[in-house]
């Protein structure tokens, strides 16, 4: 109940469906194929904490392809994965964000070159708080961390479920 997909499904009055894999979400093509299937309003891929840069840099594009494809009106938000809350002292957790939000990043400049529409980005070191005060291990949220996370995505998601179109 206190994910931030369920505090943000109270807080905007929808039914979240969170397909948080355990550390396997790692926008696999046939997940993107089954999601597609979904009459979704909104799209988010929230993946970069369970892959490396390669793989992002690899997938993303045709994840996003594959729900573009299907349902062209829908907007997708890609999300950078949150900052470690020991980044600022350890270089390698701080290069491992760097490089998947880089690759994410790239990903997301060439869609849109691409032309493709209703495409949006949240970065990832808005997620979380500069306290480190908000996770367990550096790295997975408490509540207090999805309630930031909560706090960060409202205002992407907000104004696309209001848009007063159905998608």
């Amino acid at each position: 109940g206190m994910v931030h997909t369920a505090i943000l499904s109270r807080r905007l009055d929808r039914e979240f469906i969170n397909l948080g894999f355990s550390g396997n979400g790692t926008m696999d093509a046939s997940v993107a194929e089954l999601m597609a299937e979904l009459d979704a309003a909104i799209y988010v891929i929230d993946c970069l904490p369970n892959m490396k840069a390669d793989l992002v840099a690899k997938r993303t594009e045709p994840q996003v392809r594959i729900l573009r494809r299907t349902r062209p009106k829908v907007p997708i938000v890609l999300v950078e994965d949150r900052s470690y809350a020991n980044s600022w002292l350890l270089r390698a957790s701080r290069k491992e964000n760097e490089e998947r939000r880089a690759a994410l990043r790239a990903a997301y400049e060439r869609l849109v070159v691409a032309g493709v529409k209703k495409l949006y980005y949240v970065r990832g070191d808005r997620l979380l708080g500069r306290d480190r005060e908000d996770t367990v291990d550096g790295s997975h949220p408490t509540d207090l961390g999805f309630m930031r996370m909560a706090d960060a995505l409202e205002p992407v998601l907000r104004p696309l479920l209001c848009s007063g179109k159905k998608n």
